[in-house]
């Protein structure tokens, strides 16, 4: 099971894009409302989530997946449980994405520590012991996804779909879309 983390103030295209992705190649993903059942991104584009973060079943995690926005990494670092269920995730092998300013979350954990990664232009500071490559849509390292920005979206889309599902099938989707 993909978990998608969402908290008031999420940035609406790195969370729709890639969820959007990911359920076209057939990936079981859940939204997650931090602040509630509806949560509204930083465009005032409300989402009716999946679940809460009390249904979170850290047995069936594979993935777990953070927006960025402002609002919503705050929300997200405001929240002990979801801050849990990314330290679970980290210390237990999990595959862990994030996106725009999200890494920065992963990087107060210690998930990036000794990791390549991106982010968004103006949060490399924010990236602890990190090795931030800039000007790429999205970097893996190991079980760290990360991605750069809204713009970003669906390479990091189509990177959470190879590591879940392997190189083809996110090619698959990429013709589907007819991405150029």
């Amino acid at each position: 099971m993909v978990y998608m983390l969402l908290g008031t103030g999420f940035e609406e295209t790195e969370a729709i894009a890639p969820l959007d992705l990911l359920r076209r190649a057939g990936i079981d993903v859940l939204t997650v409302g931090i602040n509630g059942k509806t949560v509204f991104g930083g465009h005032r584009i409300g989402i009716e989530t999946d679940i809460s973060l009390s249904e979170v079943d850290l047995t069936q995690m594979e993935m777990v997946v953070i927006p960025g926005g402002l609002g919503g990494v705050a929300s997200i670092r405001a929240s002990q449980q979801a801050m849990d269920i990314l330290r679970f995730a980290g210390e237990n092998g999990k595959l862990v994405a994030a996106i725009c300013a999200g890494p920065t979350v992963l990087a107060d954990l210690g998930i990036t520590d000794g990791k390549k990664v991106t982010c968004y232009p103006g949060c490399e500071n924010s990236m602890g012991n990190a090795s931030v490559q800039e000007n790429l849509p999205c970097v893996q390292d190991g079980n760290v996804i990360t991605g750069t920005s809204a713009g970003c979206a669906i390479p990091f889309g189509l990177a959470l779909i190879a590591a879940l599902k392997g190189q083809t099938a996110a090619d698959t989707i990429a013709e589907q879309i007819v991405i150029r």
